[in-house]
């Protein structure tokens, strides 16, 4: 199975096939626009803007199920990406990633690419561990999406080869995203 087989509303309402970008390399990303993590969607664009010529595209996936960090409009969050951290690579309209009405290319995906834990030599991920254990206990056991920012980088051929958490800085991954183009 690939990711291809899923489909997702864009921010203008249209339906997508991810079949769309069949042959391209994807990096899937949880986004919120209030978050401590926000800040990654810069090298999100950054990493768009040097492999795109490549075959390599950035999917945001704006979410409001960690703390209500996207409680804007699908409208709102197009805006203050694109203001804010000039981003100009595909974003879908508010999605829930995780829990009974995930959609279901996350729960593909988590099930595909389980949890390994955060960095912890980055500097929030104690912090965010820490308001995970106090805040939000049902989000740590299994698999699922824990937080914002969850990246998911994908194939020419739709299959998941990492997953990366919160606590890995996009730009981190040059690496791992130029063995797969």
């Amino acid at each position: 199975m690939s990711v291809y087989v899923f489909s997702a509303r864009a921010n203008n309402g249209k339906q997508i096939p991810l079949s769309d970008f069949a042959g391209k390399v994807l990096l899937i990303v949880n986004t919120a626009s209030k978050c401590g993590f926000t800040p990654q969607y810069q090298e999100l664009q950054d990493l768009y803007n040097k492999y795109a010529c490549q075959g390599f595209e950035v999917l945001g996936f704006p979410c409001n199920q960690f703390a209500e960090q996207e409680p804007g409009s699908d409208a709102e969050v197009q805006g203050f990406c694109r203001l804010n951290y000039g981003v100009n690579f595909p974003l879908f309209a508010k999605t829930e990633v995780r829990g009974e009405n995930a959609h279901p290319l996350f729960t593909y995906l988590t099930n595909v690419a389980p949890f390994q834990g955060f960095d912890p030599s980055h500097p929030i991920a104690a912090l965010l561990q820490g308001a995970l254990d106090k805040n939000f206990p049902d989000y740590l056991p299994g698999d699922s999406i824990k937080w914002n920012f969850t990246k998911f980088l994908i194939d020419r051929n739709g299959r998941v080869v990492g997953r990366y958490e919160p606590t890995t800085t996009p730009l981190s991954m040059q690496k791992d995203i130029e063995k797969v183009l």
